[in-house]
């Protein structure tokens, strides 16, 4: 399963993404648990709203952060979470 770069993104509605105090990070919370985030990768998981595709997020996220070059860590970690179900493409 791969990301689709024309389709846009968005995160499952199966799954929250939230801020936890206790934890002092983000966490995508689910029926079966929950999965601690570094910020990274909660950066790109808010960035998937149904609005953007995979240009859009890392254009996005680049001029965020003032860098360049994310392109392929972003379309990694995507990949991975489209496998695990934390987001969808219509």
């Amino acid at each position: 399963m791969s990301i689709n770069p024309d389709q846009t993104i968005k995160f499952s509605p199966m799954h929250r993404l939230q801020w936890e105090e206790v934890q002092q990070k983000d966490v995508i919370l689910y029926p079966e648990g929950m999965v601690e985030l570094n910020q990274s990768s909660a950066e790109i998981l808010k960035m998937c709203d149904g609005t953007r595709n995979l240009a859009q997020i890392v254009s996005d996220l680049e001029q965020k952060f003032a860098t360049t070059g994310l392109v392929n860590d972003i379309t990694a970690f995507l990949e991975d979470a489209l496998k695990n179900g934390w987001i969808q493409q219509n």
